[in-house]
């Protein structure tokens, strides 16, 4: 069955559609990752967006029940050069397809996504939706430009109640706005004692739980849509420490005095250089945000740069000066991507130690 890609600037691309027949509205946005397409479908942080894959074939491996970071697909889209039609993997159990269709989402596949990756990289991430073939493009076009983009996003991903990921170890607060399982599995593989958390819980209710840290999770969106989570991080400055991951570094730096403006296409994919500024060396690592820390805003705050982007130069890592607190832009825990970063998990709990050898001493 055709389908028609459509976006807000009057564009629109024909193709085949694939998943569900259904049509959506969503924000597009393009990522360059080869592998690991089960793992952003189903990232929370891609929740409300349509998303093109520049890679050209897209599902040959199929679909399995481990690669999974949420409990569902969280994108509205997918638009892909060429779906594959016979996937092949010991573990997959259905294809891409198959599975799309499952959860409603739709996809369309055989337009030129060099050409739509373009068009995004000159004008910014666009409102788009996937709709029948027989659409007329002006008429979707105006009907995108009224669509107000949604900001409801991380109540629709975050938790709804409070869960315990037991261990024996330090006693980890994972604030949940959206937060991938790869951040849960490696606090469980250092045998932390999780508690997750939904994105409003305030600052009194999590110190009540008597963490030794507070772990700010990737998300979804604006940050400035969620100003209660920006009051509670600025409420646990100094009294706990602290790492925030993508939208976590950004509720970090707001909470700190600094601001956070959006990129025109903001970066998604596996292979983004950034470099520690401290040490000096250089990681490959996974990102997906369109958000970023604005370096003016940082003068008369308490917060240095630790690490930046190799291809923009923009913000990657921050570090309180004052308080044991810290953050990075991007995703140490990958899923997917590489591991280069997962040390990040370990310096968070030197920190934590440190903290505690401090307390006593003071005591």
């Amino acid at each position: 069955m055709e389908k028609t890609v459509g976006l807000e600037n009057g564009a629109s691309f024909i193709g085949e559609g694939f998943g569900s027949s259904s049509e959506m509205k969503g924000e597009v946005v393009f990522n360059t990752g080869m592998t690991g397409y089960q793992e952003l479908i189903t990232d929370p942080s891609y929740c409300g967006q349509i998303v093109t894959m520049t890679y050209p074939l897209i599902g040959n491996y199929g679909i399995n029940r481990s690669d999974n970071e949420s409990a569902r697909p969280s994108i509205s889209g997918l638009i892909v050069k060429e779906v594959s039609k016979t996937p092949s993997h010991w573990q997959k159990e259905k294809s891409l397809s198959e599975w799309l269709d499952e959860y409603d989402v739709p996809g369309i596949e055989g337009i030129d996504t060099r050409k739509l990756t373009k068009i995004i990289r000159e004008h910014g991430t666009l409102r788009g939706k996937i709709v029948s073939a027989d659409a007329d493009p002006s008429a979707v076009a105006e009907q995108l430009k009224k669509w107000p983009l949604p900001t409801d996003q991380i109540s629709r991903v975050s938790t709804k109640s409070a869960y315990v990921a037991p261990g024996s170890g330090a006693r980890i607060v994972l604030v949940d706005f959206g937060a991938k399982q790869g951040i849960l599995r490696e606090c469980i593989k250092r045998n932390l004692d999780v508690v997750i958390v939904p994105y409003q819980t305030s600052a009194h209710d999590i110190l009540k739980l008597n963490p030794d840290g507070v772990l700010l999770s990737n998300g979804p969106g604006d940050p400035k849509e969620v100003p209660e989570a920006i009051d509670t991080v600025h409420e646990l400055l100094g009294k706990v420490p602290l790492f925030g991951i993508c939208l976590g570094h950004q509720l970090f730096a707001l909470a700190s005095g600094a601001n956070t403006v959006k990129m025109r296409f903001g970066h998604r994919g596996v292979n983004h250089p950034v470099k520690n500024l401290r040490s000096g060396k250089f990681v490959i690592t996974s990102q997906n945000h369109g958000f970023t820390v604005e370096p003016e805003s940082l003068v008369g705050t308490d917060l240095e740069i630790t690490h930046r982007a190799i291809n923009d130069g923009t913000i990657e890592g921050l570090r309180h000066t004052k308080y044991p607190a810290f953050s990075v832009q991007y995703h140490p825990e990958a899923s997917p991507g590489p591991d280069d970063s997962q040390d990040l998990f370990d310096e968070f709990l030197s920190m934590i130690e440190s903290n505690k050898k401090e307390g006593a001493s003071l005591a």
